[in-house]
């Protein structure tokens, strides 16, 4: 029996389109769609009679007259063209292996079926810290002294780039720059973005904790901190290591703290919750210790103007007075004070025996020449936050503001031009604070260059980093379509127009003029 589409036993092909004459195919051939299909040509392949219905002849003729018809128009050329360049720097993804081999467990079978008695196994001890166990990480922290400052992401037995030992003894030049009006400051901001050949970088393998701008100003050098200990630096102008990054394991846990000093040479502090505080010493290509406790490090500031002291806050409410000219990894002198963390400590940038601490919900600001052992007293106090506080510092140039991130979605500005008992709140700005597990907490900072702006980062979307004024009002914000994810950490450069965000995927986004 003929098909119903058929003549002289030919089959024949109706297009979908109207007013197209029907195609004919022979017995013994038919034209067919090449799966490398090029240049508007199709592949003859012979076929036996019968082995192709009708519906599948009108499948292949419309998949091949679309094909044609795309070719035309060249719309795979337009989408590779659309295609965006790839901008990203820093570390390489590590290749994971093509074979995976698992272990063969027996099968697991319920002793209730079985009819046997359950296993009484006994309860495990009680932890003896909140936190982490405290005896696992000793077992699993670096050892004590020195530790050699070898790249990670290097091979074997390689030395420092000299162009970072230049860079990090380069000499700070102290420039007096006139300070911008509202105006000039917001027309800077504005001339600041996202460099798009390579104005982003993976720095570090895991989520950011801190990052830190080096001082010099010829280039931009700047560091960060991960969850498992790793200090990553990535000059913007270099080639060095992985496009411009180097990656060193000083410790084994969250890089909570860093900064740079303002002294000669330039030194890299790194404080983790491994309860370790080291710095970097690039002439030597060494890190060392400066203080060591069992766990729990959170924060430092430096204690004087040539930053050989220091003030350090853990877990645990205890905060210690470090000497770096001491021998030895020990603190001067041990404060416990009437709370439960300390999450957050801030030196006075002009008196510097004022130390301000952030706890549980209050504000503090001590004498430095006046704290005790326990129960010390404060001199002033800044009320009205009703969670836990994430950070608190003082304005950079004078230090008669004070700002203050609470995870009750509070910025808070207070004045503190002068110490009073209760310190006055001058402005309060809801915003989203909360982060969940996964992000580092939001904390605001000030622009080291200005006395009444901060920039902080926000969980908006679009993704972006805001920059306010100490009245409440929003000056400026950086957005840019590469920018898919929150930048919990930031910094400003103390003396050029540079801004730098930190994600959770261990990458720095540099925004300059």
């Amino acid at each position: 029996m003929k098909p119903a589409n058929t003549k002289n036993g030919v089959p024949v092909l109706h297009s979908a389109k109207e007013g197209c004459k029907p195609k004919k195919f022979t017995p013994d051939e038919v034209l067919v769609p090449n799966p490398s299909f090029k240049e508007n040509q199709g592949t003859k392949r012979k076929i036996q009679p019968g082995s192709l219905s009708i519906y599948e002849l009108e499948r292949l003729e419309n998949i091949r007259q679309n094909q044609v018809f795309l070719s035309s128009i060249k719309l795979l050329e337009a989408k590779q063209d659309l295609k965006p360049e790839k901008t990203q720097r820093g570390l390489k993804r590590q290749k994971l292996n093509k074979v995976a081999w698992t272990e063969i467990l027996p099968p697991r079978k319920s002793l209730r079926i079985q009819k046997k008695e359950a296993e009484q196994l006994p309860l495990p001890p009680e932890p003896h810290r909140i936190y982490y166990e405290a005896e696992r990480i000793e077992h699993a922290r670096k050892p004590e002294g020195p530790i050699s400052m070898k790249p990670i992401n290097m091979e074997e037995d390689s030395s420092l780039p000299p162009e970072l030992l230049k860079l990090w003894t380069e000499d700070l030049i102290k420039e007096e720059k006139k300070e911008l009006g509202l105006e000039e400051y917001r027309s800077t901001l504005k001339s600041m973005e996202l460099s798009k050949s390579g104005g982003v970088a993976k720095v570090v393998k895991s989520r950011i904790f801190s990052v830190a701008f080096h001082p010099c100003s010829s280039h931009l050098l700047m560091a960060a901190g991960d969850k498992f200990g790793g200090v990553g630096l990535w000059n913007l102008d270099s080639d060095m290591g992985d496009e411009g990054v180097l990656l060193f394991e000083p410790h084994v846990r969250p890089v909570a703290c860093m900064a740079f000093s303002r002294s000669h040479p330039t030194d890299l502090l790194t404080l983790s919750y491994d309860g370790t505080l080291r710095s970097t010493d690039v002439e030597k290509a060494v890190f060392d210790e400066v203080y060591r406790i069992k766990d729990g490090l959170r924060t430092f500031d430096f204690l004087s103007h040539d930053c050989s002291t220091l003030v350090t806050g853990d877990w645990y409410g205890d905060i210690a007075i470090v000497d770096r000219r001491t021998p030895g990894t020990s603190h001067e002198s041990l404060h416990s004070l009437d709370t439960k963390t300390v999450r957050c400590v801030h030196v006075h940038p002009v008196q510097k025996q004022y130390i301000m601490v952030a706890e549980n919900s209050i504000v503090s600001i001590y004498d430095a020449r006046c704290l005790k052992a326990s129960s010390s007293k404060p001199v002033s106090q800044l009320y009205g936050h009703s969670k836990s506080i994430s950070s608190a510092y003082f304005s950079p140039g004078t230090g008669n503001r004070v700002v203050t991130t609470c995870l009750d979605n509070n910025i808070r500005i207070y004045d503190t031009s002068e110490l009073t008992s209760r310190a006055p709140l001058l402005t309060s700005i809801q915003q989203n604070l909360i982060t969940g597990r996964w992000l580092s907490k939001l904390q605001a900072v000030w622009d080291p260059k200005r006395d009444d702006c901060f920039v902080v980062g926000s969980m908006q979307r679009p993704r972006r980093v805001q920059v306010f004024h100490e009245s409440g009002q929003l000056q400026h914000f950086f957005q840019d379509p590469e920018m898919t994810t929150v930048l919990s950490v930031t910094a400003f450069h103390p003396t050029r127009n540079a801004l730098l965000g930190g994600n959770a995927s261990g990458r720095l986004y540099v925004f300059t003029d």
